[in-house]
Formats: structure tokens, sequence, C-alpha cells
């Protein structure tokens, strides 16, 4: 039997790390990025949309994976045209070279299309998104399920995952800090969401797929949580819970870094895919747990 070729746009970050991985042992797969930091990967821009669509014909793929997005919800405000570019219009070439090759297309969202007003969205829920980042991603997807003929849509929540040199959001963040020997901890207590793996989100969307259960669906770790029960519980894992004072702070706290509108909820439910009995994500603090000894064993290794 003939392995399939799976063609991954924007695979430089975290997400395509965690899904060169998942899939490299199952399929024939070519990663490419305007970053090549690995040597699995190989140089392409896909808002360069006639470059895009030659090397994906090229390689002839069964599928088309598109990964890549700007994620910095500050630079995106600051950088409003190329935030849409590379968020949205990229977007519509990758549907356009999917619908024309007649193969199904996989496009990642996010949990911050939502205001943050409900506690908890399923994936019927109507998005609202507050910034330029949520916006761009939001009209990405609508895109997608508006116009590619076969589709899935991944909604992830709190992404976690790449380890010291890739990981740019919360979890490397705290562990920056405490490497560096700072012991009081300032966190914000008026955000809630769902921490999402990028192993098992990308182990969960192989599961789609192989299945061809096409269309949108959340997917995020199982279990609700904040901010501060996610610093805890890292705190915990590396063993210094005796040793860090928690100072609880609202986001104004860190408004001038943080300076984009964030919604205060962004919990999600994986509800279709607990309905097509697929949902094989871990609970978020297994998962901690799991990336903490998966990528960070070593470079933690006599630093406390």
């Amino acid at each position: 039997m003939t392995q399939k070729k799976v063609y991954i746009a924007g695979a430089g970050g975290m997400l395509g790390e965690a899904f060169y991985q998942v899939f490299k042992d199952d399929y024939l797969i070519k990663c490419t990025d305007k970053d090549v930091n690995a040597n699995w990967l190989s140089f392409l821009d896909f808002r360069d949309f006639d470059k895009y669509k030659q090397d994906v014909e090229e390689f002839k793929p069964d599928y088309l994976f598109h990964l890549g997005a700007y994620t910095d919800l500050e630079f995106c405000e600051l950088n409003v045209d190329d935030t849409y570019l590379t968020n949205t219009i990229a977007v519509e070439n990758a549907v356009y070279i999917a619908n024309e090759l007649n193969i199904p297309l996989l496009y990642i969202s996010t949990a911050g299309i939502f205001d943050g007003k409900k506690e908890l969205y399923d994936d019927w829920d109507q998005p609202n998104p507050l910034g330029h980042y949520a916006r761009s991603k939001y009209m990405g997807e609508r895109y997608v399920v508006e116009h590619a003929d076969r589709y899935v849509v991944c909604r992830a929540g709190w992404m976690m995952g790449g380890g010291p040199d890739k990981d740019k959001k919360f979890i490397n963040k705290l562990i920056k800090q405490l490497v560096s020997g700072k012991r009081d901890l300032y966190i914000v207590d008026d955000k809630d969401g769902t921490p999402t793996f990028t192993v098992d989100f990308a182990k969960n969307a192989k599961a789609i797929i192989e299945k061809e259960y096409w269309g949108l669906y959340n997917l995020v770790c199982k279990g609700q949580t904040s901010r501060r029960e996610v610093a805890e519980e890292l705190v915990n894992i590396i063993g210094l819970q005796d040793k860090v004072v928690f100072h609880d702070v609202t986001s104004e706290y860190f408004k001038e870094t943080y300076f984009a509108q964030r919604p205060a909820c962004e919990r999600l439910v994986n509800k279709k895919l607990e309905l097509r009995e697929l949902n094989i994500m871990r609970d978020w603090r297994i998962a901690l747990k799991n990336y903490i000894g998966l990528y960070f064993s070593e470079y933690l290794k006599d630093k406390f």
C-alpha cells in the first residue's frame, strides 16, 4: 500500500513540530515555513500564492495542512495589514489550492475568536472576535468552512508545546522566569481557558482526518482552568511549590506589555468529538506533566 502524502505549510512553530513528529512515520510529508529552523523544513512563504501553489502541486499531496499564523496579539494590533495577509488571505490561498487538487484541507483556528462573555463554548457557539488577531483567524475559519470542498477546522485553546526553543506562550515564559531566579510570580486572575498540548492536538487531528469526519471541531485538553491554576500546577511539577509566592493581579497589571484586548474566558469543550466518540484529548494536568517531562527535563536539569 502506497504511503499517503501530507504537505504541511507554516510548520516552523510549536504546532508544526508536533505535527511533524506525529505524522512522519505513517505519511510522506513535506514541511515548509518562511523560518527554516529545522533540517526537516524547507523554505516557503505561503503568502506568495504562486509559489505556494507551485510547491504544493509539485509534491502532489493527499492532504494540505495550513498551520502557520501570526499569534502574537500585540504584533497583530500593530501590523494590521500583515496580519490579514498572513492569517486570512493566505488561508484563502490554501482553500483554492486544496480545491484545485481535490484534497482535504486542515486549518487551525483558535478559542480566541469568542468574546469571553460565556463560561464555556461548544462547537456551535457564535464567535465574536475582539481584536485583529482573533478577527483575522475567524475570517480564515469562515472562508474554509464556506468555500473548501473538504476540510477539518480545529480550534485550539491555550497552546503549550515545542519546548524551550519554540514555545512562545505562557508555560515557557513562566519557566524562563523561574530559571532566572524569580520566586514571586504575578499571575492574572481574570483569564480562564483550556490548555492544549500540541502533541495531543496533532494526534486527535490525525484521528479525525483518518476517520474522514470532515467539519469544524473544538480541540482542547479536557478540564477547564485559569492562568493561576496552570501556573500552580507547573510550579508543583517542577518542585518549587514551597519556594514560589503567587500574587494575584488583574490584566491591567500587564497592560503596557499585553495591551491587545483578550477575552475573559476562552474555555472550550470538545462537544462534537465527544458525540462522535473521538475525543482522545487528555486532561490538561496530565498533558502538562507529560509536556514538561518530554521537552524540558534536560533544559531544567540542575537549574534549581
